[in-house]
């Protein structure tokens, strides 16, 4: 069984797939994030279609991606020896799309085998022999450096023992293929990912740890159209074996929001953050018939199709397996002035106020909409008044109004951000004085965290000290929190690890940076090998759950260290630790 833990990802910033320890492809959606699969594998060992490579007693090694770049190298042994896979998906100008695979000179013979599943696994396989490959149902075509045999449903190389190899599965045909024209696909696909790479520098603790949370953003982000998916995968559960299985591979405003503050607080020098709101303009302009937003949104900015489910036997049977999202009509408030915290970000480092009229039109939208119920940050069944949605609102109409010409126009915006704040000290604090989840609740949620860091209210506030403290009471195992949801009990999902990195990010600020440091360490536990986090964690098993890579998790971890780094420089500790 694959374990998530066990998953790594190559990208071209269109699409990407995963890979797991023993080499094998086991999610792949070609030409983008939110198509359908090809090879599904990790949803369903026996139909969701797979790339493995096979030979007897071959075991899992090590792994290590090449530089900043998402070049993945895999080591299996046998008793025979090594082999060494590299896998890639060619980044650059009049590059072919898709994935290249190249194996060293193995001591042993070595099978390598495609079993498509087009259309999640939906659509009867389709081989066809081409003159110098194999087309698979007229949608990619497959070329190899030895002859590829057809069986059955299946794509075969055989490889014998010293012999180099390489396949390459490509979305449209190429009238030849050769190794040279790999080592220039390789070439270009480094210079690339130096060039991404470097728009960003950060020096500081956890040095190597933010470059690979960097790297999964990078992977997460279409290129051309601006959009960060929340993670590349679909249906990997929130509990294992249960029903909690969304697909993540859409633009959740939030996360968006989320994302874009982080690289512009490491420092970015501008495409990637500038192209988020391209990426909301254009969203805004194909759905002016609306009065909102949708919390999310496909990439090509539209809604996301309806919710399906397929017939795969799913994650460690975790059913059902959907495509698509049925949230596209829930209010969330949050993630509205999420988009102007990050465009505040964006105009204070760049000078700029490029698509004002999209901020205004979010900030105007809030004005007039924040006192409605909506579904909160985790996306309940039930609308209410959720004070998270209300913080955020407050702060981000405060902070965009400092952008604003038109001074009548500012001053609307502060008023009703100072009535906002209003609203969640008379309404939505606990019985025990702490912010509740929404208003009338007595129950409290990590998102509360991020209030002082959003700049609410300072971190040692009587409502935030008593916050903190049923947080750690109620919600706290070790140094990792859960989040608190009203459809399902506590602890029956897996810790939430955003909401402990949020912690950690309050305890920056109050000064307490071993504390910071212990949560910061204590997640990064939860990582794998190669720097990427799930949405969740078991501390029980140390098993990742939900989807992968997790972009919020990656986002909320680089803000967090960036918070620590500053706080160590102002105590005269440096940046050391």
């Amino acid at each position: 069984m694959t374990e998530i833990r066990d998953l790594a990802l190559i990208g071209d910033r269109r699409t990407a797939a995963i890979v797991d320890r023993r080499g094998s492809v086991v999610w792949y959606c070609p030409r983008r994030f939110d198509q359908p699969s090809l090879l599904a594998s990790l949803l369903d060992e026996a139909a969701g279609g797979s790339w493995s490579i096979e030979a007897a007693d071959l075991q899992p090694q090590s792994r290590c991606y090449s530089g900043d770049s998402a070049i993945l190298r895999t080591t299996l042994v046998a008793p025979a020896g090594a082999l060494t896979v590299t896998d890639w998906m060619p980044l650059g100008e009049d590059l072919p799309a898709g994935i290249c695979r190249r194996f060293t000179e193995s001591p042993f013979p070595l099978t390598v085998r495609l079993a498509p599943a087009p259309d999640y696994a939906r659509e009867s396989v389709r081989l066809a022999r081409t003159a110098n490959g194999v087309c698979i149902n007229g949608c990619q075509w497959l070329y190899a450096s030895g002859t590829l045999a057809i069986d059955g449903q299946s794509v075969l190389l055989e490889v014998p023992p010293g012999q180099p190899s390489w396949m390459v599965l490509v979305d449209s045909p190429l009238d030849s293929v050769s190794g040279s024209d790999l080592d220039h696909w390789h070439g270009c696909t480094v210079a690339s990912w130096r060039d991404i790479s470097s728009r960003i520098t950060y020096r500081g603790p956890f040095e190597p740890q933010v470059a690979q949370s960097l790297r999964a953003l990078r992977l997460l982000t279409h290129r051309e159209l601006g959009g960060v998916i929340a993670a590349a995968t679909t249906s990997l559960p929130e509990v294992a074996g249960g029903d909690r299985n969304y697909d993540y591979r859409y633009v959740w405003m939030r996360d968006a929001s989320m994302i874009v503050s982080a690289l512009v607080r490491a420092g970015s020098n501008g495409p990637d953050e500038q192209r988020f709101l391209d990426f909301i303009c254009s969203a805004l302009h194909e759905n002016e018939d609306k009065p909102l937003l949708p919390p999310f949104l496909s990439l090509d900015s539209g809604p996301a199709q309806g919710v399906s489910c397929l017939d795969l036997a799913g994650y460690q049977d975790s059913r059902p397996v959907r495509i698509g999202n049925d949230a596209n009509d829930q209010l969330q408030l949050d993630g509205f002035a999420n988009v102007l915290l990050a465009a505040k970000l964006i105009y204070g480092r760049h000078g700029t106020r490029e698509h004002w009229e999209t901020s205004r039109r979010v900030a105007d939208f809030l004005v007039d909409n924040w006192h409605r119920p909506d579904y909160g940050v985790w996306e309940e069944h039930e609308p209410r008044q959720y004070t998270t949605a209300k913080v955020v609102a407050s702060c981000g109409l405060r902070y965009i109004a400092d952008f604003a010409e038109d001074e009548s126009m500012a001053d609307r915006w502060r008023q009703v951000s100072k009535e906002i704040e209003r609203y969640v000290h008379s309404h939505c604090l606990t019985r025990d004085g702490a912010y509740a989840v929404y208003a009338g609740s007595d129950a409290v949620d990590v998102s509360a965290a991020l209030f002082p860091t959003w700049g609410f209210c300072e971190p040692d506030s009587e409502a935030m000290l008593e916050t903190i403290r049923l947080l750690e009471s109620r919600y706290r195992r070790g140094h990792l929190y859960w989040r608190h949801l009203e459809e399902l009990p506590r602890f029956r999902e897996g810790a939430f690890l955003a909401g402990s990195i949020w912690v950690a990010q309050y305890w920056v600020l109050r000064g307490d940076l071993e504390r910071a440091r212990d949560i910061l360490e204590e997640i990064l536990g939860y990582a794998n090998d190669l720097g990427y986090f799930a949405e969740e964690a078991d501390p029980e098993t140390g098993a990742m759950l939900g989807n992968f890579p997790q972009a919020f998790v990656h986002a909320s971890f680089i803000g967090a260290v960036i918070d620590y780094r500053d706080a160590l420089k102002q105590s005269g500790s440096g940046t050391a630790g």
